[in-house]
């Protein structure tokens, strides 16, 4: 496969820049994950690495070579985008293999290549059929076996599941997935779906208005988010946030005000002091209802998914969301108490920014290309 280099990126549109000065590594055989709110540039920076837009300046680099000036047809990259853009009145067989057909590659190794895919996809039984008798998701895995047959040195996937309904995306998700895995190929994804990008990503990359915020694995994101924009979006429930007065800062962490009493934070207190107003950050799984808990709300709505129940509690001005456990007995309009683990606690200065926790979580981050390498060996090293 390959490596993708990009060197301050930026990309103006009439005088308006959305793309500003991006820099990113993809390695050899690593599934990357752009995220981001919608207009945040994500399928822009997408479109400039296929070479379907120019940049305004900076550099890109396909296995250490420049590729600014390359055509999109010579980059050695394939596309699957969020239309099908299947062609009706061809077969699913013909559709797979019709870019290989323009290239003027042989009839029989055009077949080869078409039923190989086939197998990965299961698309066998499909081949004779048209695109209109065939499901979304169907229709998509013709669109990603498109891309296969060209043997591409990247794979990049613009929001390929958006016109999938809910439990087609969820196979999607599981299918894409094992198809990196047996491919051991490299994928760049873009979507606007934060659960897509945690379940699916080696790396995620959240941008927001054309910067990149945080790159890091779905955990590290999750457990240490750079700043409140990343903590905010990544996560679901999001994040809950209050606005808190800092009464005091050591080497034990930073102390706020809560309505129901003095917290420790164990965070970093460099540049804050007492009198200062941060925000508390904590997620809706990360509280639990407690008959003794310091803090309070009435509970205004009530989503119970199974195994867990969101509870939407009304907290003085703002709104908290505590993720309990299924069962739970309470109704709509009950008052609660509740309190939280100030370890698992955030504190974000007045610009936005996450203090570092003084004991980081412990993360399991498990390489890829490093566990293929050790099990080949038979598990040396």
């Amino acid at each position: 496969m390959a490596t993708l280099h990009l060197n301050n990126i930026v990309k103006d549109f009439g005088g308006t820049q959305v793309i500003k000065g991006v820099d990113l590594e993809v390695k050899d055989r690593e599934f990357v994950v752009f995220v981001g709110p919608s207009g945040c540039g994500k399928s822009t920076l997408m479109r400039m690495i296929a070479g379907l837009e120019s940049t305004t300046s900076g550099e890109i680099a396909i296995d250490g070579e420049r590729v600014n000036e390359v055509g999109p047809a010579d980059r050695g990259l394939a596309m699957v985008f969020q239309s099908y853009a299947l062609y009706p009145h061809m077969s699913v067989e013909d559709n797979m293999g019709f870019s290989l057909r323009l290239a003027k590659v042989p009839k029989a190794e055009r077949r080869e290549k078409v039923l190989a895919a086939a197998r990965i996809l299961q698309l066998e039984p499909l081949l004779d059929r048209k695109p209109k008798a065939l499901s979304g998701g169907q229709r998509q895995r013709v669109a990603i076996g498109r891309a296969i047959v060209r043997n591409p040195s990247i794979f990049l996937f613009d929001e390929p599941l958006s016109n999938l309904d809910a439990a087609l995306r969820v196979q999607m998700r599981i299918e894409l997935a094992q198809l990196h895995e047996e491919l051991d190929a490299t994928m760049i994804y873009v979507t606007h779906d934060q659960i897509e990008a945690m379940t699916m990503a080696d790396k995620i990359v959240v941008l927001q208005d054309g910067v990149v915020e945080q790159i890091g694995s779905p955990m590290e994101l999750y457990h240490h988010p750079r700043n409140r924009f990343v903590a905010g979006f990544i996560g679901s429930p999001k994040m809950n946030f209050l606005e808190v007065e800092v009464r005091g800062a050591d080497a034990e962490g930073v102390e706020v005000a809560l309505p129901g009493g003095d917290c420790r934070v164990p965070v970093a207190g460099d540049g804050v002091s007492a009198g200062d107003v941060v925000t508390l950050g904590i997620r809706p799984e990360h509280l639990a209802l407690d008959e003794q808990g310091p803090l309070t709300g009435q509970i205004q709505v009530i989503e119970r998914l199974g195994g867990v129940t969101s509870l939407y509690l009304e907290h003085g001005d703002s709104e908290w969301i505590l993720v309990a456990d299924g069962d739970v007995a309470h109704r709509v309009r009950d008052h609660v108490r509740f309190t939280f683990d100030p370890a698992r606690a955030h504190l974000f200065t007045a610009d936005g920014l996450a203090l570092a926790h003084l004991e980081r979580h412990p993360l399991v981050d498990i390489d890829r290309k490093e566990n293929r390498a050790s099990s080949a060996s038979g598990g040396q090293r």
